[in-house]
C-alpha cells in the first residue's frame, strides 16, 4: 500500500512538472528567437538598418543592435523589468541576446529571487560559484559574476550580477554560433593587428596629400 502511495505521488510530481518541461525553449526570450535574421529583429524592434553597429567585417560580419523596450501597456515586450537588450549577429544571424534588467524593478530582489523567477519558466538552474565571471559579452565586465545558468544541448542562459552596480543581467546564446563568433572575433583582432602598419601608412599619406592640396589652393589665393 505504501509503495502504491509513493508511486502515485511520484506520478503526480511528474504530471505537474511536465508542462514546465514542455514549456522550456532555450532559443527564445520575450518573443525573440536565436537564429532569426537581422531583418526580423529590426522589424520586431522597429529599428532601422542604420541603427546596427558593425563590430567586425571579416572574417565574419559581426553586428550589434541596442534596443530599449517601450513602456506601452499591453505591448508584447514590457519595459517594466527590462532596461535594455543588446542583440548580437554573426553573418546576419541572431546568436546572442544580452539583457540588462531595470534596477528599480529589481530593487531589493536577491539572487535567489531572480533564480526562482527565471527557473519558473526555464526549469531548474545550475548555481554557479561566486568567482568573477569571464565576460561572455562586451556588455559585462570581468568583475561581473555569473550566478546561475540554464541550458540544453544547443543554447545557454546565464544570469549575471554586476559587482559594482548590482544590476542583474541575462545572457542568452547559441552554443554553436557563439563559438564561431568568438573564433571570428579572435581572427578579426589578428587581421587588424597585421593590417595596422599599412593603415597607418595610408593615413599619413592621405594627411600629407590633403595638406599639399590645401597648400596649393592657398598658394594661388593668398594675397600679401
Amino acid at each position: 500500500m505504501k509503495t502504491l502511495r509513493n508511486s502515485i505521488l511520484c506520478l503526480g510530481v511528474v504530471l505537474l512538472a511536465s508542462p514546465v518541461l514542455r514549456a522550456q525553449d532555450f532559443s527564445k526570450y520575450r518573443g525573440f528567437s536565436l537564429g532569426t535574421s537581422v531583418a526580423t529583429v529590426l522589424k520586431q524592434t522597429e529599428k532601422r538598418p542604420s541603427d546596427l553597429k558593425a563590430i567586425h567585417a571579416r572574417p565574419a560580419l559581426l553586428q550589434e543592435l541596442t534596443w530599449w523596450p517601450p513602456a506601452i501597456p499591453g505591448a508584447s515586450y514590457h519595459a517594466d523589468s527590462v532596461e535594455q537588450m543588446l542583440f548580437s549577429f554573426c553573418n546576419g544571424e541572431l546568436y546572442k541576446i544580452s539583457v540588462t534588467y531595470d534596477v528599480a524593478s529589481t530593487q531589493g530582489l536577491t539572487t535567489a529571487d531572480m533564480v526562482t523567477s527565471i527557473s519558473a519558466k526555464y526549469g531548474l538552474a545550475t548555481l554557479l560559484d561566486a568567482a568573477p565571471d569571464s565576460a561572455l559579452t562586451e556588455r559585462y565586465s570581468d568583475s561581473d559574476k555569473g550566478v546561475a545558468s540554464w541550458e540544453d544541448s544547443q543554447n545557454f542562459f546565464k544570469l549575471v550580477r554586476s559587482a559594482f552596480t548590482n544590476h542583474f543581467g541575462l545572457i542568452i546564446f547559441s552554443k554553436r554560433v557563439n563559438a564561431e563568433a568568438e573564433l571570428a572575433i579572435a581572427d578579426a583582432v589578428t587581421l587588424e593587428k597585421q593590417g595596422k602598419p599599412q593603415r597607418d601608412a595610408d593615413l599619413k599619406k592621405k594627411e600629407a596629400d590633403d595638406l599639399e592640396a590645401e597648400r596649393l589652393k592657398n598658394q594661388k589665393a593668398f594675397r600679401p
